[in-house]
């Protein structure tokens, strides 16, 4: 572990970069709000009816039972019967989320959002200010668990893809939560490790990795770079620099900025057969999409439809798109065209996953006028629509075909990210 003494300590042209992650992030939530489940195992679980009972989140404890992320709840229940379930709250969630990122940013204002729980942290400029990197990493830990509840681990070293690996290989697995990789170490402690215990490998590529004979992360660093290239293009040169830790890009606060797709999809309660019945929720995710592309201020040239089949083991589905002769953030014509490609493209087979998506964005402060259609009218109802929506609530206002058993806008105004608020 890194100690405060250590040789950064006296060298600060040193760039730190931290990687802080939560712990059982969904489960500590609702650990710090339910303190009488201190002891007990705890599990966050979708509804398991309707296709969502799995396993979002399991505290250490339950994590002591064998439980996973991702496993069914009924599985989960068999190896703990007093487990302690609880339905997610989205909201929730998120609210802690940026209240921890607030914290971050007291420390640095180089705060770069990995996901809802994960965030990269550039503290090199305030090491002046509070300290070497352990006392920062310490100083945070301790906040963040005094004000939230939730225990931050961090991962330490002089760049992003190291301090990924810090974090999940090392920090997570002492007990103090906070470990520093530096990059001269990086063929002691990380080349000696299995392939698919590096940042970015999963399962299909370990397997790929392995078929050439490559098992550890010092192997993958070792092996030809034209070999890798040959093999995967970009993406081997991209494993080839993680291996040997090489990584040059900055911790940016805006990396998340202008979107180049915005998509919904969902996951349908029961199989879909007929048209008319896929035709509901596919309005209703149009209607989503162009919601969500209003508010940011986008209109999409390129309207993209997608669905999976019921049936895993024999895979079907398509994803299809289509170009617009103008960019558009209208439900109406977005609809229009998911529709026609959707009746194109369905083998007819019984569906329970749909998406709709927009891409090639563009401002929407300059469009197109036609002298043949009423755009500025249908637009202005949108936008009407959009403002009763934002204040009262998705349900607040609903297409007729949302009431019927095919529609899902009232169950997902419940929702955020496919999970209860």
């Amino acid at each position: 572990m890194f100690q405060p003494a250590d040789n950064l300590k006296n060298n600060h042209n040193d760039r730190i970069v931290m990687l802080a992650d939560c712990e059982s992030f969904y489960a500590s939530v609702e650990k710090a709000a339910h303190p009488e489940y201190r002891d007990q195992p705890l599990v966050v679980a979708g509804d398991p009816t309707r296709r969502s009972g799995i396993i979002l989140a399991a505290c250490p404890l339950a994590k002591k039972y064998g439980i996973t992320t991702a496993e069914r709840l009924g599985v989960s229940l068999a190896k703990c019967p007093d487990l302690v379930v609880i339905r997610p709250r989205m909201q929730e969630y998120i609210r802690v989320s940026l209240q921890i990122t607030g914290i971050y940013q007291s420390y640095t204002d180089l705060v770069e959002p990995y996901s809802i729980d994960e965030h990269f942290l550039d503290v090199t400029g305030s090491i002046h200010l509070f300290g070497d990197p352990y006392q920062i990493a310490k100083r945070i830990q301790d906040q963040v668990q005094q004000e939230t509840g939730v225990r931050v681990r961090i991962g330490m070293s002089e760049n992003k893809v190291l301090s990924k690996m810090a974090c999940d290989r090392f920090a997570k697995r002492n007990s103090v939560g906070i470990f520093y990789l530096p990059a001269k170490e990086l063929q002691k402690m990380l080349w000696p490790l299995p392939v698919q215990h590096m940042f970015m490998v999963g399962s299909r590529t370990c397997r790929h990795l392995q078929t050439m004979g490559i098992y550890t992360i010092g192997q993958l660093a070792q092996t030809s770079l034209t070999k890798l290239r040959s093999r995967w293009g970009v993406n081997g040169e991209v494993l080839w620099l993680i291996a040997n830790g090489k990584n040059d890009s900055p911790v940016n606060p805006h990396t998340h900025g202008k979107p180049k797709v915005i998509g919904h999809q969902m996951t349908l309660p029961f199989d879909y057969r007929k048209l008319e019945d896929i035709l509901v929720p596919l309005l209703e995710l149009s209607e989503l999409v162009c919601q969500r592309a209003r508010m940011k201020g986008y209109m999409g040239q390129v309207v993209s439809v997608g669905c999976q089949g019921a049936d895993f083991a024999h895979p079907s589905g398509f994803h299809r798109q289509m170009k617009l002769p103008d960019p558009t953030h209208l439900t109406d014509e977005v609809f229009e065209i998911a529709k026609k490609l959707f009746k194109e493209h369905w083998d007819g087979l019984p569906i329970r996953r749909v998406g709709v998506s927009l891409s090639q964005l563009v401002s929407d402060q300059e469009y197109q006028l036609t002298l043949f259609d009423n755009r500025e009218t249908k637009l202005v109802l949108e936008r009407t629509t959009d403002w009763i929506k934002e204040k009262y609530g998705n349900a607040a206002i609903m297409r007729a075909s949302s009431l019927t058993e095919s529609g899902q806008a009232r169950n997902r105004a419940q929702k955020i990210g496919g999970h209860y608020k």
